[in-house]
């Protein structure tokens, strides 16, 4: 580890190393268009300097052309605008490259919020038994989705995995090469993916990634926190969410969820196989050799899919191991026993199904599905349900819904939705009879909103065949403000339900609660999402202690702070004793996974911050708000979320999204299978628009609205009323509060409100444009006021000087993107312009692969 402070460390390994290899990736020739290459470089540094003159992106691009070609025609513009495009996202993938390849040398891996570092504090404060018993049952689980953030193919991250180990190497003759072939592989694809592509793409992280980082971060802590001893606790979960979620995704069957589960399990059975055989030339003694021999025979069988009776499961394979294990140490001096025991904890932990797949669905659909399945047995004449059932009040329902009792043919019922809906139920159980109860054992009910939803969802796996007790946590997800406040009386009536509590009894008397930080916000605001969660947390801790339940909470993150993202451990590290810690379980997705898990070094680094931040909170110190700290925050949140409630009712909000975003253009761009909306309608629908989109098109303006507005108006009336000091001594005195606004300054950094100033003029939404403008202002005036600092981020030198080179990369992007969208307002205004605006609304979809990835947590 190098002794010079982090931010030199990243100017020598990140910052140096881009401008030498971009300089090389320049003189590259890609197309037939001489000295793109030369361009960019003049095109780049006229954006910078035109915005400084407030120049419009027209403008700018205009005098590019006036002062660097020599009477170009109107195809000869676009076709070099397009090449820029073709650099600069490659560019940003050069730079994820470089970083990643730094990853270990700009980043202490021993260092805080490091495991090591863990273990030496509790050791130092007399705490290693309280550490031991803190991760007996603490878990942390990260759920992998296919949310579309992620623009880089297999062939893209194949590329970026090369290029980290030939940086890492200093080989330049390989990198030159590797960025000529980058230069020469399609970013973007002709026809949107299946749920099962988006699974296959996943996988490759499991397998190159987690396989080996979540090992070795159980390796540690069994050898150095548990002295070698074994442990009952697997400690990282993961989570899969291709192939299982069908919320808003027709195109999810069974027939996917049962190819990603199958594909799930061959996965993890080859990564074994290719083990066991690497094992084997360690263990050529008598007795080991056999088993291993025979391991490997009954891997190599059940990677190819048998149909026939199973007679392979990871209980078997962990016996023949650990008889294997006696041998070596009764016999052979324990030699190579670490790499045996490597072997042995994989299988612990992952099982013969590598990932959970959670199935999800949301809760109009299934209310619509049991409806018409309760229609349908009582037209063939089964009495499972009375005759008057729809008539009931909600609680009479609840009682009858506790206790069915069934195994439904599918083939009866004569809605499409419902037999999809026990289609995935009856797909569940044979993908536990297939990779083990842990395959799949979660439903999730998103936009939960009464008792009566999760006990639909109840009911009908209890009509599936499930004999006795359900293997299943059934999980409900809250979202909007109203549910989250709602969320612990749902719960109640739950668990004063005698069958619903004898299910949790069976289940360990857990109960895994879904809340959703991204619909959250898009409801009500950056504010008012994070306390209304942080309140819907503490109640349900409350209520769930009540009945001596333990509550575990899932948390739907995306990658931005605007969707509970940002810097996660701390917010972890933040919670107080009111608030049930003994899980951290999450979603992650898009860039957020190639980001922060691409590589070895990133996916250990920061899954022991999560570990970590759970062994803070737990052990080491508890953030507890004070009456008075949640008056303010209380106050700051309503106003918050009065402030964001009158914007987002403004009449020119959608149309403002609709016509000067490019809202409509991430359906176009292929990269996931699900609809960017939840709903049919031709019209912009706000409750059926989905967060993704939503967030993205506010970053792609470069005005991140979800991750600040209201926060600047909060602050304002403490300020104004003469309070502003008891703001700072909150923000001083509680970490939560910190991470929060911390994480909302990140959203400021990556806003460029220069980029889009020419709106101010426009006749339609000129006023609106600086409605948000002044909202930035303030906020960031005000930021910056409490911290005591001269910029955002100051306190963190790193994100802030990668967040600064990545938006320096992408000007010329963002600036090609607006000229677009500019060009299109002004041909559709005219007739008889089809074809051009085709042209350029190519362009504009083009320029959100680049702008997105180089954000890294942009959606």
């Amino acid at each position: 580890m190098s002794v010079l402070p982090k931010l030199a460390r990243f100017n020598e390994n990140v910052l140096s190393k881009y401008q030498i290899y971009n300089s090389v990736f320049m003189t590259l020739p890609f197309d037939t268009i001489s000295n793109t290459g030369v361009l960019l470089p003049l095109f780049h540094e006229l954006c910078k300097k035109g915005f400084q003159e407030g120049k419009n992106p027209t403008e700018i691009i205009g005098s590019f052309f006036d002062k660097y070609q020599e009477h170009p025609t109107e195809k000869e513009k676009i076709a070099l605008l397009f090449q820029f495009i073709q650099y600069i996202e490659r560019q940003v993938v050069l730079f994820d490259a470089i970083e990643d390849a730094a990853f270990p040398v700009v980043n202490n891996m021993d260092g805080i919020g490091t495991l090591r570092n863990s273990k030496e504090i509790a050791i130092l404060g007399n705490k290693k038994e309280a550490l031991k018993a803190h991760l007996e049952d603490f878990k942390v689980r990260i759920v992998l989705t296919a949310h579309p953030t992620q623009f880089y193919p297999g062939t893209v991250l194949g590329i970026i995995t090369d290029l980290d180990k030939a940086i890492q190497k200093d080989d330049l003759l390989l990198i030159k090469k590797l960025l000529a072939q980058l230069g020469k592989t399609p970013f973007y694809k002709k026809s949107k993916p299946s749920p099962f592509d988006e699974a296959v793409s996943l996988i490759w992280y499991l397998e190159n990634v987690f396989y080996d980082s979540i090992s070795k971060i159980y390796n540690y802590i069994q050898n150095n926190i548990y002295d070698g001893n074994p442990m009952d606790n697997e400690i990282i979960d993961l989570g899969f969410w291709p192939g299982g979620d069908r919320d808003g995704n027709p195109f999810v069957t069974t027939e996917i969820t049962l190819n990603v589960a199958e594909r799930l399990r061959q996965s993890i059975l080859r990564s074994y196989y290719r083990d066991v055989r690497r094992l084997k030339r360690r263990f050529t003694f008598d007795g080991v050799q056999e088993i291993l021999a025979t391991i490997e025979k009954r891997l190599y069988k059940h990677v190819v899919r048998s149909y026939g009776k199973l007679n392979f499961s990871q209980s078997i394979l962990l016996e023949a191991l650990a008889q294997a294990r006696k041998i070596v140490v009764d016999k052979h001096q324990s030699l190579f026993i670490e790499e045996l025991d490597d072997f042995i904890n994989k299988i612990r932990i992952f099982g013969f199904h590598f990932a959970t797949l959670d199935i999800r669905q949301d809760s109009r659909v299934h209310h619509q599905a049991f409806t018409q399945i309760v229609k349908d047995l009582q037209n063939i004449g089964d009495t499972t349900f009375p005759e008057n059932y729809s008539h009931l009040s909600e609680n009479e329902q609840i009682e009858i819904l506790a206790v069915v009792k069934g195994s439904i043919d599918p083939k009866s019922l004569t809605d499409k939705t419902s037999v999809s809906t026990i289609e995935s139920i009856y797909a569940l159980k044979e993908i536990q009879l297939r990779n083990g109860e842990r395959g799949a054992n979660r439903y999730i009910i998103s936009n939960n909103q009464t008792a009566l939803n999760v006990m639909e969802t109840f009911a009908m796996l209890n009509l599936c065949g499930f004999e006795n007790e359900l293997p299943v946590d059934v999980i409900p997800l809250f979202e909007t403000v109203e549910d989250l406040q709602n969320a612990a009386a749902v719960m109640r009536t739950l668990y004063t339900n005698r069958t619903y509590r004898y299910h949790l009894e069976k289940r360990k008397n857990k109960q895994t609660i879904m809340l959703g930080f991204s619909d959250g916000t898009k409801d009500g605001g950056y504010l008012m999402a994070n306390w209304g969660i942080f309140k819907a947390k503490e109640a349900l801790t409350k209520i769930s202690r009540a009945f001596d339940i333990e509550v575990i909470f899932f948390d739907g993150r995306g990658g931005p702070p605007a969707r509970g993202g940002g810097k996660t451990h701390q917010f972890y590290a933040s919670l107080g004793p009111t608030i049930e810690d003994k899980e951290i379980q999450l979603t992650v997705q898009g860039q957020t996974i190639s980001s922060n898990f691409g590589t070895k070094n990133s996916a250990q680094y920061n899954l022991e911050q999560l570990l970590s931040s759970g062994i803070k909170n737990d052990i080491f110190t508890k953030d507890q708000l004070n009456d008075e700290n949640r008056k303010l925050i209380e106050d700051m949140a309503e106003t918050s979320y009065r402030t964001y409630v009158d914007f987002k009712e403004h009449p020119q909000f959608l149309p403002y999204l609709e016509k000067m975003s490019t809202l409509k253009y991430y359906a176009k761009t292929n990269i996931g299978s699900r609809p960017s909306k939840r709903s049919n309608s031709a019209t912009l629908d706000f409750s059926a628009l989905r967060a993704i989109p939503f967030v993205g098109s506010w970053s792609q303006l470069k005005q991140n609205v979800p991750g600040f507005f209201g926060v600047g108006t909060a602050l304002k009336k403490y300020e104004d009323a003469g309070r502003f000091e008891e703001i700072i001594a909150f923000y001083n005195a509680s970490d939560f509060f910190k991470t929060l606004l911390e994480n909302s300054m990140m959203s400021l950094k990556k806003s460029f409100f220069e980029l889009t100033a020419y709106m101010a003029e426009d006749t339609e939404f000129g006023e609106f444009w600086k409605l948000i403008h002044e909202e930035y202002k303030t906020t960031k005036r005000l930021l910056l006021k409490l911290t005591g600092h001269t910029e955002l981020m100051e306190n963190f030198p790193i994100g802030k000087a990668s967040i600064e080179i990545r938006e320096q990369i992408v000007l010329p992007l963002l600036t090609i993107q607006q000229f677009a969208l500019k060009q299109i307002q002004e041909l559709q205004a005219k007739e008889g312009n089809t074809e051009a605006i085709e042209v350029y609304e190519k362009m504009v979809m083009r320029s959100l692969f680049g702008n997105i990835n180089a954000s890294r947590n942009s959606a």
